[in-house]
């Protein structure tokens, strides 16, 4: 079993999207998306940054249960609610299934917190997520969001302390220690809202 740690420096409900029954990394971090070592059973934490004013909390954990193409994503009909909606509701609004080909093989990415005003194709953002390949998804998952929590001193050890993704260097049998306390401890699926929704309310 494998882990992935990094930091969050924004949390909206789009990366990850926890809502509905399955959490989904689809945009942003195409270091672990795209990972040839990750393996269905690896574990991804998300942690607090400076910005969120939440270093060394989690804001996430999920386990990665499925791996497949933006095409598939876009199709499936389990992840039809996860297509942004502009002029729903904030959850809508942050919805992370939106990416797919037109008939000549060009990505399209719809309109979305991804993409900008009026929109228009924000071409940064398209070629950093579909670098990633991939979309993971997960039934078994940990979601703090504005309810994070400080990570007990002793399993510090999975957290990243620069700007890239950690995952070599990540101690695996303190890692294996803090997903046991984590199922022990703490209720899996949504347990808050997303930290930066604080601007809506």
């Amino acid at each position: 079993m494998g882990y992935y740690s990094y930091k969050i420096e924004h949390d909206f409900g789009l990366a990850p999207n926890p809502f509905g029954k399955y959490c989904t990394l689809a945009v942003c971090k195409g270091a672990i998306r795209n990972n040839k070592r990750l393996q269905i059973g690896d574990w991804i934490f998300g942690t607090g940054s400076v910005a969120l004013n939440r270093l060394h909390y989690l804001i996430y954990a999920m386990r990665v249960e499925e791996k497949i193409t933006f095409e598939k994503y876009w199709e499936d009909s389990r992840f039809q609610y996860k297509k942004p909606v502009l002029n729903g509701s904030v959850v809508q609004l942050y919805g992370d299934n939106i990416y797919h080909k037109d008939e000549d093989g060009n990505w399209i990415q719809e309109d979305s917190a991804h993409s900008l005003d009026g929109g228009k194709v924000n071409k940064d953002h398209l070629d950093a997520d579909t670098a990633g390949k991939y979309v993971l998804i997960s039934e078994t998952f940990y979601y703090f969001g504005d309810q994070a929590f400080e990570i007990p001193e002793e399993f510090r050890a999975v957290c990243s302390n620069g700007r890239s993704v950690k995952s070599p260097a990540i101690p695996t049998a303190v890692a294996d220690r803090f997903v046991d306390w984590l199922v022990e401890n703490k209720r899996s699926g949504i347990n808050g809202d997303p930290i930066n929704w604080k601007i809506y309310k």
